[in-house]
């Protein structure tokens, strides 16, 4: 079992609770739940930085990253820096988030925000929508095609964007269907935590452009960017390289600038 197969599990556990707690009417009476969605996709199309900034506590392959800031104040610095979106975790148990991180950014900044989530059922994008999200994760590999096709036009009916993730061609053959919007290359092995920047590179040429590509994990410097622009990237998904210092907007304002410089 991977570090995903273990999620998938307590994850399956979590959104059962959930549901026999707060219905669906609840979630679709909520004050966010017809707002206005901003789309990500459209901005990282015309941006000159493609950047999507991370608030992230914890992962399971660096454990503690960063316990001391305000949701708050990371979602206002990041807004500030000029990044294209926001990706809030909202996993409790293995990295740290909740919903209410998702609340306090929406109430904080006007980005596109990305619930990063582990889903598994129609129900977390409702969650996503009641919480003021913009766009949800789908990740391929603890998803069946059938499944990928049915959250996603489940999203595109609630107006969310969606970004479905993929770690290789297998998975990517098996996801490409038009409800999607963009598609990210996670450049980390689920099995050795590895990070490697050829798994983009490899794969760039098999995403349809129809797509907005996006790369994520081991994007911790200028030249990473810089190296994945030639293959057709367009969105860069950065989350420990900021959250790792004290100020996350101030050294996602440093990076964008040096970038756009």
């Amino acid at each position: 079992m991977n570090i995903l197969d273990k999620i998938v599990i307590d994850k399956r556990k979590e959104v059962d609770l959930r549901k026999g707690l707060i219905p669906v009417s609840q979630l679709e009476n909520s004050v966010l739940f017809n707002r206005k969605t901003v789309s990500l996709t459209y901005k990282l199309r015309h941006s000159k930085s493609g950047i999507i900034a991370e608030h992230k506590r914890r992962s399971p392959s660096k454990s503690v990253i960063n316990n001391n800031l305000n949701v708050q104040d990371v979602a206002f610095g990041y807004e500030n820096a000029g990044v294209c979106g926001m990706s809030v975790l909202t996993d409790g148990k293995y990295f740290g988030g909740s919903l209410d991180d998702l609340l306090t950014a929406r109430a904080s900044c006007n980005l596109p925000l990305l619930r990063k989530e582990f889903i598994i059922d129609e129900y977390q994008m409702l969650e996503a929508k009641a919480y003021g999200a913009d766009v949800i994760l789908l990740i391929a590999a603890i998803l069946t095609r059938n499944e990928i096709k049915k959250f996603s036009e489940f999203a595109k009916s609630l107006k969310l964007d969606v970004l479905l993730e993929v770690h290789n061609e297998e998975e990517l053959q098996k996801s490409i269907m038009p409800s999607l919007d963009m598609l990210g290359v996670n450049n980390r092995n689920l099995k050795t935590f590895d990070v490697s920047l050829e798994t983009s590179k490899s794969l760039s040429s098999k995403i349809p452009d129809d797509f907005v590509k996006v790369s994520e994990s081991g994007i911790s410097n200028i030249e990473a960017i810089k190296e994945l622009l030639p293959y057709g990237y367009q969105g860069f998904l950065i989350g420990e390289n900021f959250m790792k210092t004290d100020n996350p907007g101030a050294s996602a304002t440093e990076f964008i600038k040096t970038l756009e410089g």
